[in-house]
Formats: C-alpha cells, sequence, structure tokens
C-alpha cells in the first residue's frame, strides 16, 4: 500500500465495529428474534408476465398455525412504492409484470408451515407475452407494460452540431458496448423484524441505507402517520445501493399490523437474487471523432438501459450515465440520447456507481481506440483533451473547481506500473507482452498488459433533487458527547470515520464519545446514505456545530468553575485550563490505542471538570444542530447535473492464458482526487471493496436471464471474486490537497472505486492480445487462441 500507517498522521485506529463483525459478536437486523413472533413469506409470480384472473386464499387460511393471509385487498392505504415513483404494487391486483412481483404474503408460526401456506394459495393466472429486452418492449405493437407506455424516463443533452463535426474529423470510431445485469451480493440478504408496540405504534427493523424515507413510504401504505412508525436501520450486512428501496418492509409491515405480533421475514439468497435489485445492463453505442492533432470534435452516444418492470430510481440512473458518458474531458461537439426501458426483466436499480461505471467503460473504450488510431501513447491522448480547472461540468454546468483531473493524471503517468508498461512487448497480437517485468521470458501462450482508465465521479443527488443534511451534538447525562446523524452502516465505515472527525474536533478521548445512527426516533433527517455524500455531509456538520457546541460547554463550564470560558478549553474527558498546553503544541493524536494526556513542562495537566460533573452542573441542555442541503450547482443546470467531483486514475497489469482465455489481474495502481482522508484505513477499504465488485463485474459476473426467468439463481453458477482472485498488489495514492479557501472538504470515494477497473482491464488486455473488448464480462473465447506449438497430454495419476 502507498497509504499507510506512516501517512496522515498515524491516524489509524480500530473501528468501532470492527471487533464484532471479524468475531461474529455482531447481531445484524436479521438476527434478530422474539419469543412471540411469526415467520412472515411472500407469494410471488412464477410468470413474468400474466394477468391475474383470480386469487383463493381460504385453504391457507384454514391451515392450523397461519395467522394471516394477506393479498392487496388488505392494503389500509397506498398499494404502491418506490423512492422516485410509487408504480411497484406492493400487491398485484390484476397483473404481474415479472418473477419477482407479489401476489399474497402469509404470517404462520413457522417456517415449515408458512410454505404449506403459499402452496395452498389459489392464483389463476393468463399468460401475456414477455418483453425479455427494451428492443421486444419498443418495438411496434408491444403491449404496455405501464399506463404511459414502456419507455420510464428518455433524456437528452446536446451541445454544438455533432453531426457537421464529424465531416470535420481525421479519425472517427464507432462501437457498440454491452454491459451486463449484476447482483450487489450483499452477505445479508433483504429481511428483518416487524413488531407492533403496546402503544399502537410500528417498530421496523430492516436494513435500508434510508430510514425516514423508509417511513415516509410505509406511512403511505398502512395510511398512519409518520410518526407512528420507527424504523431501526443499523447495523447492517452489505447494501452498494440494493438496500436504499423498499424490499420486504412492506409485508413484514402489513402482517405485523395485520396479525398483532411481531413477524419476521428473511429473504434466502434465491429469493434475493429474484426479487432483488440488479445494477442496470445497458447498451450504449458511440461515435467519437478527432482531428488530425489527436483533439476530440465530436461525441454521439445513445444509451438504451433495461429498467426492468418499475421504475425505483431508473431514471436518475440514466441521468446520471448521460452526464458521465461525457466525463472528464472537452468535447467540442456533444450529442447524447438515452431511453430507460421498461421490460418483464429483474428490477434494475441503486447500484455503487449509479450508471457511472456502464458510461466510463464505453467512453474509456472510444478513447483508447482513439488513441490507437492516432498512434498516440493512452494516457498522452487523455492529457491532450482532459478538462481544465476552469473548465465546467459535463452537462456544462459550473462545478467546485479542484486541480483533480490534473492531479491523477499526473499520479498515474509517474506510477511505476504505468512504467512497466513501457517493457512489455509492443509487437503484433501474438507476440505482445510475453516478456516478463525484468525481461525474462514468458510461456507464448501468456501475455501480460497494462492498461489504465481516468474518471470523475460526481457526488450527492444533483440539481433537481432534495438532498437535505444535518446532525446534531449534545452532551447527555452520563457525561458522553452524543452525536446523532440519520446516516446508517453497512460497513462502509461510517462509524470509524465519524469517531475520527469528533476525536480531533474536541480534542475527545473515544470513550467521551457516543455515537447515535440509524433509528428514526432518535436522530435528525440526513438525507440517504447513499451517492458518496455521507462522509462529506457528516465533515460539514461537526464543522458547523464545532464553535457553537464549544462555546456551550465551554459556558457552562465557566460557570459551575466561577472563571471566564475564554481561560478553559476541552480536552479528553472534561475540561482543562487553556494555558495547560502550549499555543504551538499539536493537539494529542487520534491513534488507537490511549490518547496522551496534556502536560506542561512534562506533568500531566490537571482536569478540571469531567464531562458528567459538567452535565450535572448545567444549567440548561448543551447542544447544537446543523441543518443543511448538499452544494449543488446553478439550480437552471440540467436536473441530475452534480457540483462536487471526485476524480481518479486506476492503472491495472492483467496475465492472459490465450489457451483458456481467462484474465488474471495481478496488480493494481489508484490514485483519488477527493480531499483530506477522513479514516486511512476506511479509504483503503472502500478503494480495495469496490475494485473487488468492478473485478467481478469486468471478467465472471452476470445474472443471466431468458424469457424474464433468471438463468443464474444461487451462487452456485453466479460467480463472485474472492480473496482468491485478488493477485498481486492494490496500491492507492490519495491527493489530499484543495484550492485555498475550499469550503466542501472531503468528497466521496464510495463509489469510484468500482468505476475505473473495468476499462482499465480492457485496455490491459488489448495490449496483452490486441483484442479490443466491448462486452462485460470479457468472454474467455474472445481471447482464445489456436496455439502455434504442439500440445502434449500429460497424464496425472
Amino acid at each position: 500500500m502507498l497509504l499507510n500507517k506512516n501517512a496522515s498522521g498515524g491516524r489509524w485506529r480500530i473501528r468501532p465495529d470492527g471487533p464484532g463483525k471479524v468475531t461474529g459478536k455482531l447481531a445484524y437486523l436479521t438476527d434478530m428474534a422474539r419469543p412471540d413472533m411469526l415467520i412472515g413469506l411472500v407469494l410471488r409470480s412464477p410468470h413474468p408476465h400474466a394477468l391475474i384472473a383470480g386469487i383463493r386464499t381460504e385453504r391457507a387460511m384454514r391451515l392450523p398455525g397461519v395467522h394471516a393471509v394477506v393479498t392487496h385487498l388488505d392494503i389500509p392505504g397506498l398499494n404502491g412504492f418506490g423512492i422516485a415513483r410509487q408504480d411497484q404494487p406492493v400487491f398485484c391486483t390484476d397483473r404481474v409484470r415479472y418473477i419477482g412481483d407479489a401476489v399474497a404474503a402469509v404470517a404462520a408460526e413457522s417456517l415449515e408451515i408458512a410454505e404449506q401456506a403459499l402452496r395452498l394459495i389459489e392464483v389463476d393466472y393468463e399468460p401475456l407475452p414477455v418483453l425479455d429486452s427494451p428492443e421486444k418492449a419498443l418495438s411496434e405493437g408491444a403491449q404496455p407494460l405501464h399506463p404511459q407506455g414502456n419507455v420510464l424516463h428518455s433524456r437528452t443533452y446536446g451541445r454544438g452540431d455533432a453531426g457537421a463535426a464529424f465531416a470535420e474529423c481525421k479519425h472517427v470510431v464507432e462501437e457498440m458496448y454491452v454491459t451486463p445485469r449484476q447482483m450487489h451480493t450483499y452477505m445479508e440478504t433483504e429481511g428483518g423484524l416487524f413488531v407492533p408496540e403496546a402503544d399502537g405504534r410500528l417498530t421496523v427493523y430492516a436494513p435500508t441505507q434510508h430510514g425516514f424515507m423508509d417511513r415516509l413510504q410505509l406511512s403511505r401504505i398502512l395510511a398512519v402517520p409518520e410518526t407512528a412508525i420507527r424504523v431501526v436501520s443499523s447495523p447492517i450486512g452489505g447494501s452498494f445501493g440494493g438496500k436504499d428501496e423498499l424490499n420486504i418492509q412492506p409485508y413484514g409491515a402489513l402482517l405485523a399490523v395485520h396479525t398483532g405480533r411481531p413477524v419476521k421475514i428473511h429473504n434466502s439468497r434465491r429469493e434475493s437474487v429474484r426479487v432483488g435489485l440488479k445494477r442496470h445492463p445497458m447498451t450504449i453505442r458511440m461515435k467519437t471523432g478527432t482531428d488530425a492533432a489527436g483533439k476530440l470534435l465530436a461525441h454521439e452516444a445513445t444509451i438504451v438501459a433495461d429498467t426492468g418492470a418499475y421504475a425505483t430510481l431508473g431514471a436518475e440512473v440514466l441521468n446520471f450515465a448521460v452526464e458521465h458518458v461525457v466525463g472528464p474531458y472537452r468535447f467540442a461537439n456533444i450529442d447524447v440520447k438515452a431511453l430507460s426501458v421498461y421490460t418483464n426483466n429483474g428490477m434494475s436499480g441503486e447500484f455503487r456507481g449509479f450508471g457511472g461505471n456502464q458510461a466510463i467503460f464505453a467512453l474509456e473504450g472510444q478513447i483508447d481506440r482513439l488513441a490507437e488510431l492516432h498512434g498516440i501513447d493512452p494516457w498522452e491522448f487523455r492529457r491532450l483533451n482532459m478538462r481544465e480547472t476552469a473548465d465546467p461540468g459535463p452537462l456544462g454546468q459550473p462545478i467546485a473547481q479542484t486541480d483533480g483531473a490534473a492531479q491523477v493524471w499526473q499520479a498515474l503517468a509517474d506510477c511505476a506500473l504505468w512504467r512497466e508498461r513501457n517493457t512489455l512487448c509492443a509487437g503484433d497480437a501474438m507476440s505482445r507482452g510475453n516478456v516478463r517485468a525484468g525481461g525474462a521470458a514468458q510461456p507464448p501462450w501468456i501475455r501480460t498488459g497494462v492498461g489504465a482508465a481516468f474518471i470523475m465521479h460526481g457526488a450527492g443527488l444533483g440539481v433537481g433533487i432534495p438532498d437535505p443534511a444535518g446532525g446534531r451534538l449534545q452532551l447527555s447525562a452520563d457525561g458522553r458527547i452524543e452525536a446523532s446523524f440519520g446516516y446508517e452502516e453497512f460497513g462502509q465505515g461510517l462509524l470509524s470515520t465519524l469517531e475520527l472527525m469528533l476525536v480531533e474536533t474536541f480534542d475527545a478521548d473515544p470513550e467521551d464519545l457516543r455515537i447515535v445512527i440509524g433509528d428514526t426516533d432518535l436522530v435528525p433527517d440526513s438525507g440517504s446514505s447513499t451517492a458518496s455524500r455521507a462522509t462529506a455531509m457528516m465533515w460539514r456538520s461537526v464543522r458547523n456545530m464545532r464553535l457553537p457546541f464549544t462555546d456551550a460547554l465551554l459556558e457552562a463550564a465557566g460557570k459551575a468553575l466561577d472563571r471566564p470560558p475564554e481561560t478553559l478549553r476541552l480536552g479528553p474527558g472534561g475540561i482543562y485550563a487553556a494555558e495547560s498546553r502550549h499555543p504551538d503544541d499539536p493537539a494529542p493524536p487520534a491513534g488507537g490505542g490511549e490518547v496522551s494526556v496534556p502536560c506542561v513542562d512534562g506533568n500531566r495537566a490537571e482536569r478540571l471538570l469531567g464531562y458528567a460533573e459538567l452535565a450535572a452542573a448545567a444549567e440548561k441542555p448543551i447542544r447544537a444542530e446543523t441543518s443543511f442541503h448538499f452544494p449543488t450547482t446553478d439550480q437552471t443546470a440540467p436536473t441530475g447535473a452534480h457540483f462536487l467531483y471526485t476524480y481518479s486514475a486506476v492503472a491495472v497489469k492483467v496475465r492472459v492464458d490465450t489457451l483458456t482465455g481467462r484474465v488474471t489481474v495481478l496488480d493494481q495502481f489508484h490514485t483519488v482526487a477527493a480531499g483530506p482522508v477522513m479514516n486511512p484505513q476506511g479509504f483503503i477499504g472502500q478503494i480495495e471493496g469496490g475494485s473487488s465488485m468492478a473485478l467481478g463485474y469486468t471478467l465472471t459476473e452476470e445474472a443471466l436471464m431468458e424469457g424474464g426467468h433468471y438463468v443464474t439463481r444461487n451462487l452456485d453458477s453466479y460467480l463472485i471474486p474472492t480473496v482468491a482472485d485478488q493477485r498481486g498488489t492494490v496500491s492507492v495514492l490519495p491527493i489530499e490537497e484543495l484550492p485555498d479557501g475550499d469550503p466542501y472538504g472531503p468528497r466521496g470515494i464510495g463509489e469510484i472505486g468500482s468505476v475505473g477497473l473495468a476499462p482499465a482491464i480492457a485496455a490491459a488486455v488489448a495490449q496483452a492480445t490486441g483484442v479490443r473488448v466491448s462486452r462485460l464480462p470479457i468472454e474467455p473465447k474472445l481471447l482464445q487462441r489456436k496455439p502455434a506449438f504442439p500440445v502434449r497430454a500429460v497424464s496425472v495419476e
């Protein structure tokens, strides 16, 4: 690692939730149980498209041990959900549109009884033609899946006259890129416990990325005030966007209210595959042209996304893809057209990268192909065409300016992995890349290559979408500084990052802190834990509250000690005399282990008042709150346009076995310009984790569907990378500098580590074999070559 314990002031520490997770002692929400709970199951359609002629539940209701069978007739409020559009029925009434559609749900005393009850529910289906591709859904005469037709969303963006500009181009590349349907494959599948309380309220213990949005949606379905529902949403065993939308919550809530008993629902992996959100499959056609000097003159892109049966955030994903097919480059003329299409396939929705992964794979493929036509080094070709510091964003919108693009470009140009690229053979397609570093020959069927990619990735929800943020600090009665935020911890390291911020901001000991997250009864609405926004919003919240909270603490301490507040300061455990630390002395380090105690002339400083004593002596509650919105660009900019960007560059080294066509990633280099690193360990974890997810996306993962049915139905046939696939090194170089006076602080890095690996691998494969791939995952047969040497069978006894 380039980012190590000597970087960032030694600010490495054990995660607050780390020991519980690695020892298995941590209880996830789906581990919860109640002695009197019932088990819930959902009956889902076996058909991807059919009319419902009738539903009969009487036999299931008569089964001993069954306490409830509910259908659309039992919904007191809105029979629909969806963050942006409520077009997905809780229970279907007269038609099913995919094999995950819910028709009924049961609550019983055991899983076995619930399974038998589902078998006893009788549904009369009349199958309809299956629209299992966007092409079929858009064809003339295709049956509309929704009242408005089969197009969820269309989007265009243009600048200049791309059509005319192509006539002036020296080189033009036209290519079609196809990306797969990918599963989130979180360890904890969808599930939760739903508890009716004695006061008539409902408590929902279920994984989500936005507890307040879940509360809002459930209140509509149950026809009760939002305050009648409490959502407890942490800890979570993985999400990556897949739990941003409601999943089992409507069914558990309805069954709990209907029976008056706690109800637990927990999807099996097979059920999770069937109904869970996936990454949008996209087909992206691109045409890009340059002048004789290699400058980009014209760029056309046509995007078609398969959003499945219902909307969730399909329109917003498409908007993000439109923005990012332009990316970090200066195009004189642009013409982008995009459609998100309803089909009878499985649901597509929110997924780490949010449409950027598909867009950048296509865009970087175009850049590499053009560089090859010009005979220019591909990284130099990017420098020739990349945006400059003062340039607007991809959609022409004002953005927060940084030197991030130039910084990551230079960092990759200087890295050892990119320099190694020049030592590889530059011969024809069958001889290139068969020299190891250092000059030693490899077997002739082994090819080695190095490739790179260049990324800018927007953070936050973008123009036109409410993006609230905020938090609260207060001194609790037991003397803890209690930090309350409406975010969720689902493995991204939010807790450890927030702890480090608070330790350093208030010169505190970790034992002085209590972090409260993920409980709508206890925290303010901080917005969604998504879109690479949480770290930036916590940083700004803490900064906003630092002075008012510090002043309130010192004012109360001054009264208790009968001393002027300006003669006091905060320190580990409580209040100290301001003079007990020399003004030039640094604050105690926030690394692991014991926090050093302030001292003067080698003597331990005397703490004048502990936080518990201060809480008891205070005349009124000591607290500070903040609320604001995520920084956004000019509101006249196109919907979804972003203001804050993270920049990254990725280089990878691959080995291709041309006998089998298999690709192995040997080494990776990631450089990320995202402002100050709040949590070094978490920073590395996010980049490594994102690249692992991208490795599967590039080489092995595809949730195949045929005729509206999943072919890959479980993890025995859906191959995700393991630690055995993470060969070599993953080096991470953060670039922390921001322009003087930048008020926005750290940018998010939760997604960008997953975006650049696929195009970098594709470029490395091209250098190794001469084959340029345009479809993911990379098919081994494309890279196989008939051996130019005799192959002798070997017997193994």
